[in-house]
């Protein structure tokens, strides 16, 4: 079982920055993506930003030159980090973190809110 602990959600002004931070562990061991997903009103989630074990990384073409994952690892915890510049109202949604193992089995974040003013 992973546990999930996100952070650095909140309102900042449009154009401001805001570092989403997601901390799991538990079974680490076999985690092989960790990502961001946004979620906003009357919206279905879509993926911000994922990194692979391996630090490959993907990032949607929505956030691309304007967000940045990278990952810290440990044998007992993996941190994935979400560096979010130039933001806009249109970011404005719930953040979820989510963990894919190797086995495809998958968790999630309870989210954390991320609120844009224009």
């Amino acid at each position: 079982q992973v546990q999930l602990v996100e952070s650095g959600g909140g309102l900042v002004q449009s154009g401001g920055s805001l570092r989403l931070s997601c901390t799991a562990s538990g079974r680490v061991f076999d985690i092989y993506h960790m990502g961001w997903y946004r979620q906003a009103p009357g919206k279905q989630r879509e993926l911000v930003a994922s990194i692979t074990r391996d630090d490959r990384t993907n990032v949607a073409d929505s956030v691309k030159g304007r967000c940045t994952i990278s990952k810290n690892s440990t044998p007992n915890s993996m941190t994935v980090n979400l560096q979010m510049n130039s933001l806009k109202s249109e970011d404005t949604a719930v953040y979820y973190c989510n963990t894919i193992h190797f086995g495809g089995s998958s968790d999630w974040g309870q989210g954390t809110q991320v609120t844009v003013s224009s």
